[in-house]
């Protein structure tokens, strides 16, 4: 039987990545030091044989006893206020984090596959977004810690790759949602479900023109699995090319929830991208890949999620306010 470490597992897309390879036949060790991570989230692997789970940062040094065939590294907060929350944990997990965990694979000569992002290409001068584009990122701005900290993590990653010979996958996730998301993380998705469930007027911040392109987690997942067993080393974007602006996904939402809210208009934060696409064609041809779950079927499952969640749950929602943190 196979063994895969999975960093982040307590999160939304680690968790879904345990299912997964559980579900392939392999040996799934979890890790999660559950700063943004829920134990709910992996609490129904626990009773299996061939599940464990540690408490650990793994930027301190990470040790797995034993024989180790693959390495997924999803540990990092993965939304705006999370990294502005924490932003030196973001640094620190993107680099100390990566380089032990290169380490490990190193060790156990272990192939390990890195998520990375589209923020790496920042608010982007092409679009679609193809994975030869360098990105337009602002260094120094509140998204940088975030932004930077994948872009260095990939470094990392080739440099291990070219010098050390290591095994090593990049994946470059876009906009991805489904159930197991936090309501409280601020990301689009979340944020609308939880004012639709909670009477609140939609907020979107800018004019709603700017677009975002969403991702179903099985697709996602689907996508990885195939990028960690396939030959190909350099970064794959993962995500759907169907894009949307903010304005009418709102309307989507309402209409989605049976909901009369209205939508309200606040100022849209520094360095937020004003456009979101995926060049798939890498996925396709690569890994014949591409995604297959729809936007409407995908958000009645995650809408379903949401609504199973406690009043206690929403009530704690945190708003997503950036106007007040960028003044600072």
């Amino acid at each position: 039987m196979k063994k895969i470490l999975i960093t982040g597992a307590a999160g939304f897309l680690g968790s879904h990545l345990c299912d997964r390879f559980i579900k392939e036949g392999y040996h799934v060790i979890a890790m999660d030091n559950l700063i943004t991570g829920d134990l709910k989230n992996i609490e129904h692997l626990f009773q299996l044989e061939h599940f464990e789970y540690y408490h650990h940062d793994v930027t301190k040094f990470v040790h797995v006893p034993g024989d180790l065939d693959y390495i997924l590294h999803f540990a990092s907060p993965a939304s705006p206020i999370d990294y502005l929350k924490i932003p030196i944990q973001t640094l620190k997990v993107g680099a100390m984090g990566t380089h032990n965990l290169l380490g490990l694979a190193k060790e156990k000569n272990a192939r390990i596959l890195i998520a990375s992002t589209s923020e790496v290409y920042g608010d982007p001068l092409v679009h679609p977004q193809t994975e030869e584009y360098y990105g337009n990122v602002n260094t120094i701005g509140p998204r940088g810690v975030y932004d930077e900290a994948k872009r260095f993590q990939e470094s990392i990653t080739m440099a291990y790759h070219r010098f050390h010979g290591i095994e090593t996958r990049i994946v470059r996730i876009f906009n991805t949602y489904g159930p197991r998301m936090r309501l409280n993380d601020g990301r689009v998705i979340p944020a609308f479900m939880g004012q639709a469930l909670r009477g609140e007027d939609l907020t979107i911040f800018g004019d709603g023109s700017q677009t975002r392109s969403f991702c179903y987690v099985d697709d996602q997942v689907e996508g990885i699995y195939r990028l960690l067993m396939s030959d190909y080393t350099l970064p794959v974007n993962i995500g759907n090319p169907h894009e949307i602006t903010i304005k009418d996904f709102a309307e989507e939402i309402i209409k989605l929830t049976g909901t009369d809210q209205k939508v309200i208009y606040k100022p849209l934060p520094k360095d937020d991208p004003m456009q979101r696409k995926p060049d798939i064609a890498k996925a396709k041809e690569i890994l014949g890949w591409e995604p297959k779950v729809g936007r409407e079927e995908g958000m009645r499952a995650t809408f379903a999620y949401f609504k199973t969640l406690s009043k206690a749950e929403l009530e704690k929602t945190e708003h997503r306010d950036f106007s007040k943190r960028n003044k600072k």
